[in-house]
């Protein structure tokens, strides 16, 4: 069991908007790089958007670029990652984790993730 909490997922049809939430409510990756990775039905998990500790830098997987954005709110505990213009292919499991995976002390781990269905 992850100690990240994703929320915000559900059923869109094309075209549309979501904003998913990652809450970190001990703050304890405050600190480090955050990304958002995602698992399409019987395909590997993938990065799709990280972002530095401070906020200043950012990464996106060129199939997002464009169409999402992540930010966080230090106060707040939370990193966002809003998603635009969703297309069928960004159906699947968001999770939030470090980046690159794990890297506190094996920590954060995957959580349940956040589904997301784009549909029509």
């Amino acid at each position: 069991q992850g100690q990240l909490v994703e929320s915000g997922g559900g059923l869109v049809q094309p075209g549309g908007s979501l904003r998913l939430s990652c809450a970190d409510p001990r703050s304890i990756f405050s600190a480090y790089e955050m990304g958002w990775y995602r698992q399409a039905p019987g395909k590997p998990r993938e990065l799709v958007a990280a972002i530095s500790w401070s906020g200043g830098r950012t990464y996106y997987a060129d199939v997002v670029k464009g169409r999402f954005i992540i930010f966080r709110d230090t106060a707040q505990k939370t990193v966002y990652l809003q998603m635009n213009s969703l297309e069928s292919e960004d159906t699947g499991v968001y999770y939030c984790n470090t980046r690159p995976p794990n890297i506190v002390f094996g920590g954060p781990g995957w959580g349940q993730g956040t589904q997301v269905t784009v549909s029509s």
